[in-house]
């Protein structure tokens, strides 16, 4: 329980602010943490050797320098990036998204988004005191074309924000859908692309047809949760005005040596995306046989919807050692809603008994 703030306090912090709840992160002190899409795997035990010596060389006394110019052009490389864009580094998307509401932050200016989606979206523009419209998805969260076109004529956002796929619905969206968004839009369009390594399509062979049009990654779906490190690609002149707002040592030199090192060493984390993948084809079926409904994903990650109270469920999963995600009270069209990790073999099959037992 936190303790009230005195009121001489009180009154230094925005209103606002108050009146918000933090991003909470659950702790899975000794649980089977399948709450918020990591990798399960981790390094080899020569790849961490290898690891350890390489970051026990870095200067820890000087401040990050050229290894970022190396970092982003093996980003670049990694994600073949067309040819005059630009690429910007972040502490994990959380603080893109941030940055690119600070540098877009002009009287009365909107950030538009599907919801239910992504939380940082509306967080950040709350924050930075823009306006936040969220459009809600229809009943099986497909992207409501008429209702995305009406809002985005009516509030002429200057970020529109989608999620491809989508947190927590974990789907892909049409795309003729949302190419009619992209056209429609009168500012930036931001591709979020952070569950890419186990999508079945990506936006980057059409970012370049548009000069409005930004892709947002992150290295953390690709087995680097810890290291915190996103990245932001877009029209090389417009990333270098939204780059003016980024701190001018926003990544540290360990996380850009142990992102330098994974994109070396890329076929491990390739391999491990595959086996997710298909840990994740076999989940599927057998949460269905479990009498649920149960959406296809294109993410690490499974939405599933509870006969009863999703929160009764989520506490049985919890007493039997396992911790999911509760987001049936995040918006109503996810009503009695977990959001569940795919994880290893074993880790699902002890989440499907856990669920099993719960229900």
């Amino acid at each position: 329980m936190t303790a009230a703030l005195a009121p001489r306090l009180a009154r230094l912090i925005r209103q606002d602010v108050q009146s918000m709840h933090a991003y909470a992160v659950q702790d899975a002190s000794g649980l089977l943490k399948m709450d918020a899409m990591e990798n399960p795997y981790r390094l080899p035990a020569a790849l961490q050797a290898q690891l350890g010596q390489r970051l026990g060389a870095v200067e820890l006394n000087r401040y990050p320098g050229s290894r970022l110019d190396a970092l982003r052009q093996a980003l670049a490389r990694h994600a073949q990036m067309p040819e005059g864009f630009g690429l910007m580094l972040g502490n994990g998307s959380d603080e893109l998204i941030s940055l690119l509401a600070m540098a877009c932050d002009r009287p009365g200016a909107t950030i538009l988004a599907p919801v239910p989606g992504f939380v940082m979206y509306a967080m950040s523009a709350q924050l930075q005191g823009l306006n936040f419209v969220g459009v809600p998805l229809t009943a099986d969260f497909e992207l409501d074309e008429a209702a995305m076109l009406a809002a985005i004529e009516q509030h002429q956002p200057a970020i529109v924000f989608l999620a491809y796929p989508n947190n927590p619905t974990a789907n892909l969206w049409d795309d003729t859908v949302v190419e009619r968004i992209v056209a429609a839009a009168p500012g930036l369009v931001v591709m979020d692309e952070a569950y890419q390594p186990f999508a079945s399509r990506s936006y980057i062979d059409r970012v370049a047809r548009h000069g409005h049009v930004l892709l947002m990654r992150t290295l953390s779906k690709f087995g680097l949760a810890g290291v915190r490190l996103g990245y932001m690609m877009g029209p090389s002149a417009l990333m270098a005005e939204i780059d003016k707002v980024r701190p001018p040592y926003n990544v540290s030199v360990l996380n850009a040596e142990c992102a330098l090192f994974a994109l070396e060493h890329a076929e491990v984390f390739d391999a491990q995306a595959a086996d997710l993948r298909a840990q994740r084809d076999a989940l599927l079926p057998a949460l269905r046989a479990l009498g649920l409904k149960v959406w296809n994903s294109d993410a690490n990650m499974v939405l599933v919807r509870v006969p009863g109270e999703a929160q009764a469920v989520f506490e049985g999963m919890k007493a039997r050692g396992v911790l999911v995600k509760n987001v049936s009270k995040m918006h109503p069209l996810l009503a009695n809603c977990l959001r569940l990790t795919v994880g290893s073999a074993d880790d699902n099959a002890q989440m499907l008994r856990a669920l099993q037992q719960s229900l």
